[in-house]
């Protein structure tokens, strides 16, 4: 059996890699002879993926954004679309991503008439765009979506779309993560340091908005309390110059960690400033208050507004999982120096916000399904042809 991965960006490459290997632990269970082709990043590759093309690092969130990536990933698809179109596989699964995965959707639809697309992870333009033509290009090229989200599988299924929803694939990372004791004694962390991790960028774009402002906000939280100490994972190592030239620009005791170490530092810390993104589901889980910033180009957010009518209830998973807001989020021009040391030290020092937070995390962990998620994709997917 040939499967044919899509995917891109490092949450991606993360959610692409923990299905690879149920994939290839079924597949063996069951004397299935597998092999993974794929578009991600290092850790499918790990996991067993043969890669076609490393797109961990060409993500972008925005219009202007996206601009440096459009030719390489155009170039990269023409060259996979013609590996494609000259050996087909059994299967097409498209990983969120949704821009670059809806063209090879819409080339398989043409092209390979034959071959069954499965979408996994739909890409949240659901939530603030649910009536545009990229959800009607979603339903075309899509023979079934497996969904992470209650209620982005009601509302596909409103569209028409055959959909199983199966639960959210952290749940199955999460499961695995260390407790806090354990995470600060790997990390050489004293039981009683007060920690603040921090999670600028999973695409290098972000750190000219987020990382700068992390900073100076990290500053002064360390001005009113001394005792202090951030952690910083770097997402991708070709990121590491970039931040330490902009970390060591201010005063603040801080840590810089390989990316590996990013479930660690979670577990490890007592409060988090990260972007929008995985990252808050992840940190939702193992029930850490946090506070979401999401800063893009200004024009990107002007053509947003002005132009395509962008809106949006929340940015963050974990406000979209229960459609309220149980983390507090600071959009563009919200986000200031004052606002999220404002927010920051509530989080950190009020005993009853840091309670209400971790209730509304219980609640909505009731709503992303039970730990097994892979398991349970991987079953749909070798046995799609079966049904």
């Amino acid at each position: 059996m040939r499967i044919f991965m899509s995917t891109g960006e490092v949450s991606g490459d993360l959610q692409g890699s923990m299905l690879v290997k149920a994939l290839y632990q079924q597949a063996e269970s069951q004397g299935i002879p597998l092999e993974i082709l794929a578009l991600g990043g290092d850790l499918m590759a790990q996991a067993g993926a043969k890669l076609l093309g490393n797109t961990a690092a060409i993500g972008s969130i925005g219009i202007v954004e996206s601009l440096p990536f459009i030719i390489p990933t155009w170039l990269m698809q023409r060259r996979v679309k013609q590996y494609l179109r000259e050996n087909p596989p059994d299967l097409l699964i498209l990983i969120d991503y949704m821009g670059p995965n809806s063209a090879f959707g819409q080339y398989a639809r043409k092209n390979l008439p034959e071959v069954p697309i499965i979408y996994y992870i739909a890409p949240q333009s659901w939530v603030w765009s649910p009536n545009s033509k990229t959800i009607q290009q979603f339903a075309q090229i899509t023979d079934l979506l497996l969904a992470i989200f209650p209620e982005e599988a009601r509302f596909f299924e409103e569209k028409g779309v055959t959909v199983k929803w199966v639960g959210h694939p952290l749940l199955d990372r999460m499961a695995k993560a260390p407790s806090r004791d354990q995470a600060r004694q790997g990390l050489n962390i004293d039981p009683n340091q007060t920690v603040v991790a921090l999670f600028p960028a999973s695409r290098y774009q972000e750190l000219k908005y987020h990382l700068p402002l992390m900073c100076k906000a990290a500053q002064k939280l360390q001005e009113k309390i001394p005792d202090l100490h951030f952690l910083l994972p770097v997402s991708l190592s070709e990121y590491r110059s970039t931040i330490e030239a902009t970390v060591n620009a201010y005063q603040f005791s801080v840590t810089l960690l390989e990316g590996h170490k990013a479930l660690d530092v979670m577990a490890a810390a007592d409060f988090a400033i990260a972007k929008s993104g995985t990252v808050n589901l992840e940190l939702a889980l193992l029930k850490i208050p946090q506070l979401v910033l999401c800063l893009v180009n200004p024009l990107t957010m002007w053509i947003a507004r002005n132009i395509l009518k962008f809106s949006i209830p929340f940015m963050s998973p974990p406000n979209l999982v229960v459609m309220e807001e149980i983390v507090p989020e600071l959009l563009q021009e919200e986000a200031t120096t004052d606002r999220i040391v404002q927010e920051s030290l509530d989080l950190l020092l009020n005993p009853e916000r840091r309670q209400k937070t971790l209730d509304d995390y219980e609640q909505m962990c009731t709503m992303l399904g039970e730990v097994g998620v892979c398991d349970r994709v991987a079953t749909e997917i070798l046995h799609y042809k079966d049904q």
